[in-house]
């Protein structure tokens, strides 16, 4: 699949913890950070998301705010 989003970062599904109509996915990228994402309960059975998937997370925003600690 090609997209035109450049901000993706490949990784592995760590954990994917369903709640009534959402479910949070927890994927752990190829450098050992960690990303969540919160999407539709539906939309992980569709994919057929499981924990040790491949996969990419793609970020397309409008924004990227970026902070110091002073």
């Amino acid at each position: 699949m090609r997209l035109s989003a450049r901000n993706q970062l490949a990784g592995m599904i760590q954990s994917i913890k369903e709640g009534v109509v959402t479910a949070e996915v927890v994927v752990k990228l190829n450098g050992g950070e960690e990303i969540v994402s919160v999407i539709t309960v539906e939309s992980v059975h569709g994919l057929g998301l499981k924990v040790g998937d491949k996969v990419r997370a793609i970020i397309k925003s409008t924004e990227v705010l970026i902070a110091t600690e002073e």
